[in-house]
């Protein structure tokens, strides 16, 4: 780098600039030495050049030659008081050209001399990088921990633990753009807010905190309920919106990037909180009622219903269920048909490529693309990866979805044949140890790896934090793990949710399944007794349906309406549910 800086300072200064000035680029320049050079080979070769060009071009080529030479431009120095104005003029200007390049030379030599390594083709652009300035970002300026530092509200609460609570206003900004995207909350404030159907109830949460669930939370206290809200996933905390949902009387335990540690930290604070215990759990993965049933079992005495979102919680209560020691009725919002035909579907499509170009501006046509599980979140990212041109191989363990992919023009295959060939792989499954090292040992160079189901147990981290293995972060939520032969793959968000963890996510398609959470809970608090025993239910199809009608408005939507005979043949009420229980 030294040598090629002392070129260009070398090129620089003998910079000869034409008597026509101004000319702001200079095409065909040399440096001294070539200059010499060609005056002695221009000398040797003057007669042949006299024998074999025009009179005309030979007086042209001496003219040139006389004030292109080193002596030429001496004189002219050594002479100034003999140049007329025009010739002046161009002194000048050739003079303040020089000044001008000069500077410009210092502030090359200010820049670094020491070059990294190359990039993958794959690595993120600085530019990219810098646009990635959501609410979310984790914040340079306080690196302090947040148990360490008391904050309180301009109203004085302190019951609650964020980054930065001087991001409030911020994050109420981001809130208030979330609400115009979520109108069946909205409605459902404005018809239940005066009857505050959740009044006594005291409901605490373990979801992503974002600007959509900020708009869920704040509609629960509308309708009557007190919050208490931690995090589900280390990297999907919006920090300004934590802020805000803080400073408006919500006790907010979360901030984005946690350890594991502060992970359980933060639930337990949620939960264990003096003079103040839950009925009501709505919960995002399971963890946090995992975490009750652990250490705080009592509480279930008290408790009127869990709502799960997602199929690792649902899961787990299912294990629970079948166990014997489930002792609340839980609703599975996972496997309504709002959620899995909205929130899996559509939110995923969209969500997908934002999370990949935020995270590594990858191209994705022509990439050879494994999508792990083919169910609607599989389904949508393969549709949005498909539509960019990416060549998808799909593997499934049920036969009704790998039909489903193959009628879909997709490749069905297994992971151990295609995986030397993959550029990418993209787990959708809620399962664990989908991606494991022996695959990873067999990736091919700069492969990229990530996950769009709930769980980060779908890639078998474990088995890469290894000595022989070098993480190397490249910028945040994007790692380079080296293997001993130089061999990279590159991990994206250490596993976790790619879209809420890199990227956001549409306000309209979660205002679907958070109009679902809020009647789920009314419906197991205000239910009467009896009415749901300890064992996991599907909402009611009713409910299901109230929640698409509540977004049909936006579209301008006009349902047709069964006639009293089309009913009857039907054999269904005109006014629904359309659909039986069991469908999905």
């Amino acid at each position: 780098m030294a040598k090629e800086k002392n070129q260009i300072e070398s090129s620089w200064e003998d910079l000869a600039l034409p008597e026509d000035f101004p000319e702001s680029c200079m095409e065909g320049r040399v440096d001294q030495n070539e200059e010499v050079e060609e005056d002695i080979a221009a000398e040797e070769g003057a007669k042949d050049r006299a024998v074999k060009c025009s009179p005309t071009l030979l007086r042209m080529l001496k003219e040139a030659e006389s004030r292109w030479t080193p002596q030429t431009r001496d004189r002219d120095k050594a002479e100034p008081s003999e140049l007329g104005p025009k010739a002046k003029e161009t002194e000048a200007l050739k003079t303040n050209m020089q000044i001008q390049l000069s500077n410009q030379q210092e502030e090359f030599n200010k820049l670094p001399t020491k070059a990294g390594p190359r990039p993958l083709s794959h690595s993120v652009s600085q530019s990219s990088a810098d646009s990635f300035s959501s609410v979310g970002s984790v914040s340079s300026e306080d690196e302090s921990a947040p148990q360490d530092k008391p904050q309180k509200t301009s109203s004085g609460l302190s019951d609650f633990c964020i980054k930065n609570i001087k991001q409030a206003a911020f994050g109420r900004k981001e809130i208030d753009i979330a609400q115009q995207g979520m109108p069946a909350l909205m409605i459902l404030r404005k018809r239940a807010g005066g009857e505050k159907p959740l009044a006594g109830a005291k409901v605490v949460g373990c979801t992503h905190i974002t600007a959509q669930t900020a708009v869920l939370i704040e509609t629960l206290a509308a309708l009557g309920a007190q919050c208490r809200w931690a995090a589900c996933n280390i990297f999907s905390t919006q920090n300004a919106v934590a802020a805000a949902l803080a400073e408006g009387g919500i006790s907010v335990f979360a901030w984005k990037g946690e350890s594991e540690d502060d992970f359980w930290w933060c639930i337990d604070r949620c939960v264990a909180a003096d003079s103040w215990e839950p009925n009501l759990i709505l919960d995002d993965g399971g963890d946090l009622t995992h975490w009750i049933y652990k250490k705080y079992p009592s509480l279930f005495k008290k408790l009127k219903g869990i709502v799960e979102e997602s199929v690792t919680g649902v899961y787990r209560l299912y294990q629970l269920s079948k166990a014997g020691k489930l002792s609340v009725p839980a609703m599975n919002v996972n496997d309504s048909v709002t959620k899995q035909k909205f929130d899996n579907l559509y939110c995923c499509k969209e969500s997908i490529l934002d999370g990949l170009k935020r995270t590594i501006d990858v191209m994705l046509g022509g990439k050879q693309v494994v999508v792990c599980g083919y169910g609607e979140v599989g389904k949508g990212c393969c549709a949005a990866l498909k539509g960019l041109g990416a060549v998808i191989y799909v593997t499934e363990v049920d036969p009704i979805c790998a039909l489903q992919a193959c009628m879909d023009g997709l490749r069905v295959t297994t992971l151990g044949e295609v995986i030397r060939h993959a550029d990418m792989v993209i787990t959708c499954t809620g399962n664990k140890n989908v991606v494991t090292r022996e695959h990873f040992d067999r990736m091919r160079n700069g492969c990229i790896v990530c996950n769009m189901g709930h769980s980060n147990t779908e890639i078998d981290l474990a088995s890469l934090r290894t000595t022989e293995l070098k993480w190397h972060r490249i910028r945040s939520h994007v790692d380079h793990i080296i293997w001993p032969d130089g061999k990279r793959v590159i991990l994206l968000a250490e596993g976790r949710l790619l879209n809420l963890s890199c990227s956001t996510v549409p306000s309209f398609v979660l205002s679907v399944t958070a109009a679902t959470q809020a009647l789920a809970l009314i419906e197991l608090y205000n239910a009467p007794a009896g009415r749901y025993k300890q064992d996991v239910y599907l909402l009611p199809k009713k409910m299901d349906e109230y929640v698409a009608s509540l977004h049909l408005p936006v579209f301008d939507a006009h349902v047709t309406e069964l006639t009293d005979e089309q009913a009857q043949y039907m054999g269904i009420s005109k006014h629904g549910p359309f659909k039986p229980n069991y469908y999905r």
